[in-house]
């Protein structure tokens, strides 16, 4: 019997679900009938199916505590193969709290309560009691493994195990998406014109604008700047022959102050614009 399936042997003895990893801590891949999930995946997964498969498929969703299975001949090859042994944390009820560097330890030391700490190859492993959703990068160096998730066994460590706190639970949580302000009204007119617009056509000048809304939406720096440049330009192209709205307008401010943008910077980008044109 290889070391790794004696150690997953002892897991499941204490209820703890447990499973092979191939090379690079890895799960071992789902057989011919499993592959693409065609079998309909687990009963545990997220979307239950009917697989009943006797081998290593499915990944966190094969971990067992049935001896049975652990030393069945499907499973043989892979223990064979097995570079490491893994267990399902909510399983047995536990959530781990994985710490991949110095400064994620340093934090967990000072926001969370003590626990059980496993030693891990670059961090530590803070396992709580109790289970939760788990979440990769729920803060620099920090990912949550519980549910649905898989945890390398690294050796009981050392410490009490402690409750599952709500400081833990809160990582997961995410932040209401910020509410944009309604726009506020336009407190610059278009210019009057009179000249004579190859692009009057409500088609061609329609298209401009929605060009010069997206150019100000997909921003991704330099806002300001683009904000002056898209009026410039339009006021460049319009800003002589009278085909420009207060409606036409309104729909660059508030793509402008949708993009974080206040009514004062709006109003001094088209006046900085309608300057730099002598309009």
């Amino acid at each position: 019997m290889s070391t790794h399936l004696r150690a997953a042997l002892d897991l499941a003895a204490v209820g703890v679900p447990a499973l092979p990893l191939r090379a690079g801590k890895l799960p071992f891949g789902n057989c011919t009938q499993c592959a693409g999930n065609t079998c309909g995946g687990r009963p545990t997964m997220k979307n239950a199916g009917s697989c009943d498969c006797p081998g290593v498929c499915h990944g966190w969703a094969a971990a067992t505590t049935d001896p049975a299975t652990l030393t069945s001949p499907p499973w043989a090859e892979a223990w064979r193969q097995a570079q490491a042994v893994a267990y399902h944390p909510a399983g047995a009820r536990l959530t781990v709290v994985d710490l991949d560097d110095a400064d994620a330890i340093t934090w967990a030391r000072q926001n969370l309560p003590a626990t059980r700490i496993v030693p891990t190859t670059r961090g530590e492993h803070w396992i709580y009691l109790g289970a939760m959703q788990s979440a990769n990068a729920v803060r620099p160096g920090v990912d949550i493994k519980s549910s649905m998730a898989y945890a390398r066994w690294l050796g009981p460590g050392t410490g009490t195990m402690t409750a599952l706190p709500d400081a833990v639970r809160a990582l997961t949580v995410k932040a209401p998406s910020t509410v944009r302000p309604a726009p506020h009204p336009v407190g610059v007119s278009a210019p009057a014109g009179g000249g004579q617009c190859r692009h009057r056509t409500p088609t061609y000048l329609d298209r401009g604008i929605a060009m010069a809304e997206q150019r100000i939406t997909e921003a991704t720096s330099a806002v300001h700047s683009t904000v002056y440049r898209t009026f410039l330009a339009v006021l460049s192209a319009h800003g002589r022959c009278g085909c420009l709205t207060d409606a036409h307008i309104e729909r660059l401010f508030a793509a402008a102050q949708a993009k974080g943008e206040g009514p004062r910077h709006c109003t001094d980008a088209w006046t900085n614009a309608l300057t730099r044109l002598g309009l």
